[in-house]
């Protein structure tokens, strides 16, 4: 699939669609480099550019990745991450469930370093310099490129009165806290009362809070018989796929979820396991309370959170050049676009940031037409899930990214085959960002 039909594939059907979009399949234009490598065939005045991308998740594993195969492994590329292994967020409410592991959700950066020839930095970013495209490291490190791409993810507001944010764990970034609040699921007894809070948008994965209460629900059942889910949305109503989740809520797990909107969390107390929110206080036996999200302090640091309240990072969305500073992109959660945060979409907007760094460096301007594909599975039960996705293209008058309703919808329930077509579309994604 050559890069144009690439960026521009979108979701027709369940399936085949999604994993088309996700760019799984072999390019045809590809040729064989002289140390064995893969690529694309080269971009003219490509060679002497240098790219510096900090943060190894979705968005920057397939930013390093793209830009290094579709410039023939022309382009210097430094990947920057803290961790040495990425941990997916996507699947691991199965964590909870005992469904999955952490560990396998786990993968590495081997491929881009021997496949691609990605430069990978472990290592703990401190400063961005906006105007010079540069990053100093905790060990003083500096890195410098023609361009700097900051794929940051997410962080979280602090919640008034918890001191102790393990004694309430978001599990909202897979890891220790994903851990944490399986241990304190598997300790309640039956009969007790988990609570789950779900914050005001934007955050990351619109339908995930909704599908790990689905999820939870099911688990009771089985597991903590007479418990009871009470979920508070910050929100006035499902912020997605409102008709199968409604119908999850209130019917196939009516029994053991309480739905309370408008309840936004106003503070939290550990010691009493108890949060105060605008409806009153509530208490619980667990607490998976997900605090409001936020562009991580290293873009305000750099005076890029200029959108959604001083949140995120305002983005021209042919590029994702920040508005605030041009020599750095922005992709992934922490930007501020019309597109969901999640991860398909954190691996569509590195493709179109990819093409157009290379557009740019070649003299030319970005793309004036990207289009982008968001794509999803909900977990219902145990064992059946539902879907959504949607495609997004560019309003040139809104300059914005934008649903193409006719493109987008939602499957008509959940079932089996949804489930396992989920395990297929999630090792294909991950397979694309960082394989």
């Amino acid at each position: 699939m050559k890069r144009r039909q690439l960026l521009l594939a979108g979701g027709a059907g369940a399936l085949g669609g999604l994993l088309a979009a996700c760019g799984g399949g072999e390019p045809a234009d590809v040729q064989t480099l002289a140390d064995g490598r893969e690529g694309a065939l080269a971009v003219g005045a490509a060679s002497a550019a240098r790219v510096v991308i900090v943060g190894g998740g979705m968005a920057g594993g397939t930013l390093a990745k793209y830009l290094r195969l579709w410039s023939n492994g022309t382009i210097d590329v430094t990947l920057v991450e803290r961790d040495a292994r990425y941990t997916s967020c996507i699947l691991s409410s199965l964590v909870l469930t005992g469904q999955r592991t952490l560990g396998s959700l786990r993968f590495t950066y081997d491929a881009l370093r021997t496949k691609y020839g990605v430069k990978v930095v472990t290592g703990e970013v401190v400063e961005v310099d906006a105007a010079a495209a540069r990053v100093r490291l905790a060990d003083g490190t500096s890195l410098q490129g023609d361009r700097l791409v900051l794929a940051t993810g997410i962080d979280f507001d602090p919640v008034p009165g918890l001191s102790n944010p393990n004694r309430m764990p978001h599990a909202w970034k897979a890891g220790a806290q994903t851990t944490l609040l399986a241990s304190q699921l598997a300790a309640m007894p039956s009969g007790g009362t988990v609570v789950m809070t779900i914050p005001k948008v934007p955050y990351r994965c619109p339908p995930g809070p909704y599908e790990r209460a689905c999820l939870l629900a099911d688990w009771l059942k089985a597991r903590k018989p007479g418990s009871k889910l009470l979920v508070l949305d910050a929100n006035p109503d499902f912020v997605t796929e409102k008709d199968n989740f409604s119908r999850a809520f209130f019917d196939l797990h009516g029994g053991v979820i309480e739905y309370r909107t408008n309840a936004e969390v106003l503070s939290a107390d550990a010691a009493s396991m108890t949060v105060t929110t605008s409806q009153g206080k509530v208490h619980g036996d667990v607490i998976n309370l997900i605090p409001r999200q936020r562009a991580p302090a290293i873009i305000a640091g750099a005076g890029l959170a200029n959108a959604t309240e001083g949140r995120f990072a305002a983005v021209d969305v042919l590029s994702y050049a920040s508005t605030a500073a041009p020599l750095v992109h922005v992709i992934g959660d922490s930007s501020a676009t019309l597109q969901p945060k999640a991860g398909h979409i954190a691996n569509q907007e590195a493709k179109v940031c990819a093409d157009a760094l290379l557009r740019i460096f070649a003299g030319e301007d970005p793309d004036p037409a990207p289009v982008t594909n968001s794509a999803c599975f909900s977990t219902i039960t145990m064992t059946k899930a539902s879907w959504l996705e949607a495609v997004f293209q560019y309003d040139p008058a809104a300059r914005t990214m934008v649903a193409v309703p006719a493109a987008s919808g939602a499957s008509d329930g959940w079932n089996g085959d949804y489930f396992e077509d989920m395990g297929k579309w999630f090792r294909a994604l991950m397979a694309d960002s960082l394989g």
